[in-house]
């Protein structure tokens, strides 16, 4: 069923850059971004917050730059509630009002979670602390949590989460449409009542794209993986195809009453605006 009753956002994802020329190469991306009027920007927080400064970094320059909100990412995985607090005070300071709330993976060599252990409880917590101050992000996953025990449980740690205060949600990327208006179908019929926004990973590299598939349980298609197979090296071949192919994926879902589109750029403006331009959604 489409989320209808829910306005069309646009929004894209960075990742914080470990060099200070990663950083100005994102923040030009992010400039180039501002033609698809996008609603915020986010930026994601290493595993146990092995970003933080960049993070801080990159939210500071857009909140004060872009005239567009910035919604830093915040794990929760190896984290304090005192550390936590501490983050929350930082971002309202700087006039932050979204954040994507995360469980997050834990740090190569660390065993312990720490003071949390799940994204509800992050999110409990942060509401706890600030009351509705923040939009709260979280994940949803159309093709289930790798680590999820079952289709069904899955379901039920996504209601946790909303239960506990979330305000919306960006999913992990696929590349099936069927699987998100099944996640769409199943949140309704359990009663919750808040937009689903489907994250869209461009194609610009299959080795990179199959390496991070396999890690988070994202399904590469049969045939759109022999296709990118059958490209070799051939770089245009495999970005002139991927075109095609995510920009047929937001327009299914769109149509299917998506409420918007969440961009992983991987820190590139020009794959994400190509698909913005062929969706209409650019200004000159």
């Amino acid at each position: 069923m489409p989320q209808s009753n829910w306005p069309q956002t646009f929004s894209c994802e960075f990742f914080p850059p470990n060099t200070d020329e990663g950083m100005r190469k994102l923040f030009a991306a992010r400039e180039e971004l501002m033609r698809m009027q996008p609603a915020f920007f986010s930026v994601t927080y290493g595993a146990g917050g092995s970003t933080r400064e960049r993070t801080f970094e990159a939210i500071q320059a857009i909140q004060t730059h872009s005239g567009v909100d910035a919604a830093p990412h915040l794990t929760c995985v190896a984290s304090t509630r005192s550390g936590i607090r501490e983050i929350l005070d930082h971002y309202r300071a700087q006039g932050i009002h979204r954040i994507v709330a995360l469980r997050g993976d834990l740090p190569s060599g660390m065993r312990e979670f720490g003071e949390f252990r799940y994204a509800n409880e992050l999110v409990e917590f942060i509401r706890a602390e600030t009351g509705d101050y923040f939009h709260i992000e979280v994940a949803a996953y159309p093709e289930f949590h790798p680590q999820a025990l079952s289709p069904e449980r899955d379901l039920l740690n996504f209601q946790r989460k909303v239960e506990a205060g979330a305000n919306s949600a960006i999913t992990q990327y696929f590349y099936n449409p069927e699987s998100y208006f099944r996640l769409v179908d199943d949140c309704q019929r359990l009663g919750l009542d808040l937009p689903i926004v489907p994250g869209i990973m461009p194609i610009t590299n299959y080795t990179q794209l199959a390496r991070f598939s396999d890690a988070c349980g994202a399904e590469i298609p049969r045939w759109i993986r022999r296709r990118l197979e059958g490209f070799g090296e051939d770089r245009d071949a495999i970005r002139a195809f991927g075109l095609d192919v995510v920009t047929d994926l937001c327009q299914r879902l769109l149509a299917g009453g998506a409420p918007g589109l969440h961009f992983y750029t991987m820190n590139q403006a020009g794959t994400t605006l190509a698909i913005g331009e062929r969706l209409g959604l650019t200004t000159d």
